[in-house]
């Protein structure tokens, strides 16, 4: 009998992937391999000019309860120099997701811990089922949230954070919300699914280029200055937009109101 992958991975004829978490008998938990495979998986999509976006969710009950047990017993025997090496695994398996050039949705149900919490602050949109669960709970392991506290602390900002990282108490779909962890909430699965469709429906309206070039833009601007360095970057980026083969279409496609050509119908 074959091992049950990690991780699942699939395209539809729209461009749509989909990547599912898949030890659900776990709770999607991470180790080794489930990070490798996540790493990959986000690397080769984004590197798919046939993918247009890319949802992310978790088989059986739970999105991810952060890290496996067994994973996290065997670490504890681990060098400094071997904790380190794995630790910047995961560090850099959630940058790889973090600045994915293509748009991120997060599909959440039940409990979502630890390093869940990152995968859902690296996503760029979320929708979270009713009866999910969230907790930031490394410190009641002794543990800090180091390798996703970038992502989670621009996620829901540095107020927030202070309470539920030091406080590691369980959240639910509403106060994600109200913190910004998520930007929808749903009270069933199919339902999360109806709106992440309107999503895929206005993503596969845009520019691809150009949608990858807004990620990047946000990344730039984030927490700078608007100093002259600043204001000639973002006129450059516009003025390379506007000169660009999407620029030019999207212009001509408006004025003989028409749909552009990249756009979907989802």
């Amino acid at each position: 009998m074959c091992d049950v992958k990690p991780l699942l991975s699939s395209i539809d004829d729209r461009g749509v992937a989909t990547v599912t978490l898949n030890r659900a008998d776990v709770h999607n938990a991470f180790n080794d391999d489930l990070i490798w495979e996540l790493n990959n998986a986000f690397k080769t999509l984004g590197e798919n000019p046939d993918v247009r976006a890319i949802v992310l969710t978790g088989a059986g009950k739970s999105f991810s309860a952060g890290a496996d047990l067994n994973w996290m017993k065997a670490a504890a025997s681990y060098t400094e120099e071997q904790n380190m090496r794995d630790a910047l695994r995961l560090s850099e398996m959630l940058s790889t997701l973090n600045n994915c050039p293509k748009p991120t949705i997060a599909i959440v149900t039940g409990a979502t811990f630890g390093g869940g919490v990152g995968l859902v602050s690296c996503c760029d949109m979320a929708i979270a089922v009713d009866g999910a669960k969230f907790s930031l709970s490394e410190v009641r392991l002794g543990l800090t949230p180091a390798t996703i506290s970038p992502y989670v602390v621009a996620a829901i900002g540095e107020r927030v954070a202070r309470r539920y990282f030091l406080t590691a108490e369980r959240f639910d779909t509403a106060e994600a919300r109200r913190i910004g962890l998520v930007h929808e909430t749903a009270p069933s699965l199919q339902e999360a699914f109806s709106l992440a469709h309107v999503f895929i429906k206005n993503l596969l309206a845009g520019a691809p280029v150009a949608q990858a070039e807004a990620k990047s833009l946000i990344a730039t601007v984030t927490g700078k200055d608007i100093t002259e360095e600043l204001r000639t970057e973002t006129a450059r980026r516009i003025a390379e937009r506007r000169a660009s083969t999407e620029g030019k279409e999207g212009l001509t496609a408006f004025l003989e109101k028409r749909k552009p050509s990249w756009s979907i119908d989802a």
